[in-house]
């Protein structure tokens, strides 16, 4: 039995007095909730705070990103070494906005993979067409080109702890969510990827989340299709009351 992941993005948002507001009304509710894994991804700025609010709580912590360095001449980067050190358990790789806007690349997202997994940071690796690729018939092809790119020279046992959001680019943050049904075909044909790329086991232990406008007036719908394991909300995050909400109509 696959255990719910939900994860809150919360982007470039958010000053540090709001930061302390969300964390803390986040505790209250969620601090001791385990039936499904909550994971906040503040800015990079925020992570050693929020770190040091969410201890002995059962929430945690995640960062945005990060390079495949673990130090070094690389100016405005932030190192997997950096983010064990402020308690990070979870790092957001591939996310559409970083390709879209920042130019990565399937093998800079593969090389990142590969260090997260090495300094013991769980990779949230994200997959998604956008609206063209989807109209033109070709979501499949790009998900699964993806899939293979990112996860090229990783062996089994380690894809067993990643964890892949699926964010069909044309939901990101345009109030326009993938069906259930919609959510649930394309997370099958994932796990029928990674099935075909590491073996039946891998796949039936990988977590697959649905990230795209997810709120608390949809989860419930998304977290019933057998393959739709948590959610990577954006938005609805960044309210305490909308999280908390998102967080438990995860239950399984």
């Amino acid at each position: 039995m696959r255990k719910s992941i939900i994860g809150g993005n919360w982007k470039m948002n958010k000053t540090s007095k709001e930061v302390e507001e969300l964390v803390k009304g986040l505790i209250q509710e969620l601090g001791d909730y385990k039936e499904v894994d909550t994971v906040i991804f503040p800015p990079f700025i925020y992570l050693e705070r929020v770190g040091s609010l969410l201890k002995g709580t059962s929430i945690a912590l995640g960062a945005q990103n990060m390079f495949w360095e673990e130090k070094g001449a690389y100016t405005g980067e932030v190192s997997p070494l950096m983010l064990v050190d402020v308690g990070c358990r979870y790092v957001i790789l591939g996310h559409s906005e970083r390709r879209q806007h920042f130019g990565e690349t399937d093998n800079w997202i593969n090389r990142k993979i590969k260090t997260a997994l090495r300094f013991g940071l769980t990779p949230v690796l994200c997959v998604g067409e956008r609206l063209e690729e989807r109209k033109s018939g070709r979501a499949e092809e790009i998900v699964s080109s993806q899939l293979k790119g990112c996860l090229s020279g990783i062996n089994p046992s380690q894809v067993e702890k990643i964890v892949i959001a699926y964010e069909p680019v044309w939901a990101i943050g345009t109030g326009e969510t993938a069906t259930p049904h919609q959510a649930q075909q394309m997370h099958r044909f994932i796990r029928e990827n990674l099935q075909e790329m590491f073996g039946e086991s891998v796949a039936n232990s990988v977590r697959i989340q649905y990230g795209g406008s997810v709120k608390p007036d949809n989860i419930k719908q998304l977290m019933q299709q057998q393959d739709v394991d948590g959610a990577l909300v954006g938005g609805a995050s960044l309210s305490a009351a909308s999280f908390v909400k998102i967080v438990k109509y995860g239950e399984n």
